[in-house]
Formats: structure tokens, sequence, C-alpha cells
């Protein structure tokens, strides 16, 4: 078991999935109704976290700004992407931990973010009552690709950015099936979003599943 010296990781709540599921966007609504602290993965992860990732290339004498966008994104295959992607989310995750064990709170915190893997979270809690996994069908994913701008970001000056962008979907597709591999493994609810219910009522589900582990809302839902 994890240090938890506050008891945040043991009475936390978890939301984890394939990228572009919506789990940022229930987390916040869980967030506002029932007054507790939602955690960004991808936040931090991208932002809070860069220094120690820098010093951990450094430490594994590699290149401390990793490797280029070409060799990221384009000069690769789906299938290496996801090999080096679920590789690195133990060690981010540890990342996580850090973030979320010293925060106190009488509430639990509400944790999101597709490196939040069912069998990573198992080892710090009983993840069948405190998680739940959220995947987007592929038509659900491409109307986000379609509506969301930044879903189909990925960076500038790219020699190929078409390839670089299929690369990156279907990596993220197969990380998406991985996830939900793994919760079957755990027994983690899966909650597949495939838009016929807003984000309001998928945020049903989820607090209908975490149930009485959520506090009572303080703001009715909609």
């Amino acid at each position: 078991m994890a240090s938890d010296p506050f008891g945040t990781l043991h009475g936390a709540l978890w939301i984890g999935g394939g990228q572009w599921a919506g789990k940022s966007t229930v987390a916040q609504i869980l967030a506002f109704r029932h007054g507790i602290t939602a955690y960004h993965y991808d936040y931090h992860d991208a932002r809070g976290h860069n220094d120690r990732r820098i010093a951990r290339r450094v430490r594994l004498g590699q290149p401390p700004d990793g490797p280029g966008l070409e060799d990221s994104w384009v000069n690769t295959t789906p299938e290496e992407m996801v090999a080096e992607t679920l590789a690195g989310f133990p060690t981010r995750f540890e990342w996580a931990l850090d973030d979320l064990r010293p925060l106190a709170s009488p509430r639990p915190v509400l944790a999101e973010g597709w490196g939040l893997r069912p069998e990573l979270v198992a080892g710090v809690c009983d993840a069948a009552r405190r998680m739940v996994v959220m995947v987007p069908t592929e038509d659900f994913r491409q109307r986000q690709l379609r509506d969301l701008p930044r879903a189909t970001m990925i960076g500038r000056g790219l020699s190929d950015p078409d390839r670089a962008l299929r690369n990156k979907l279907e990596r993220d597709r197969l990380v998406a099936e991985d996830a939900v591999r793994a919760a079957e493994r755990h027994g983690v609810r899966v909650i597949v979003v495939d838009g016929s219910r807003d984000a309001e009522a998928v945020a049903d589900l989820v607090a209908e599943h975490f149930g009485s582990l959520l506090p009572r809302a303080t703001v009715p839902a909609s």
C-alpha cells in the first residue's frame, strides 16, 4: 500500500479511461454538485510534472527534452506508441499520488485522467467501488474530433501531420481498449459514452455508481 498519511488516496474517487470520453467534464460537474475537489491528471502530467520528467530522462541517460516531435508522432507506429505509453503510466501515476497524498479534506478528492489505470488504482484502494472507466465509442470519438479543435492539435512543423494525427488517434483507441480490459480484470465498472446522454446524464451514472461514497449534493442535478 502506498504511503497515505491523511487517508486521501484511500478515500479518493477515480475516473479513468479513454481520451475524449468526457472525463474532465464529468469530474467538473460532480465537483460542483457535491462540493468536492477535482484533480485533473492531464493538467498536472503535462505541466506540473515536467521537471520530474526531465530529471528522470537525465537519470536514465536520455536527452533532457525527450524525443523530437518527428520521432514521437511521425517516425513510429501506433503499437510502439501504445507500448511506450503503457510502460510510462506507473511512474506517472506515482507522481499523481505525490500530488494527491498531501491533500487533507473531510470530503473525497475526485481524480480523473487517462493515466489513472485500474491496475494502478487497485493498489491504493478498493477500485471496484471507487473507480469507473469511461471510454468513447468510435462515433462519439469522431464527434469530439469534429467539435473540439484541440482534439486534433498535434504540433507544428511536422513533415507529415496527417500521419502524426492518425498515429495519435489509433494510439488513443488502443490505449482505451486496454483500459477496458484492465477494468474487467479488476471488476471496475466501464461506462461507454456514445453521445446518447449529455454530460449531466453521464455524471448521474457516475454518481450512482459511487453512491454513498459521494457527499450529499449541494447543487441539484440539472
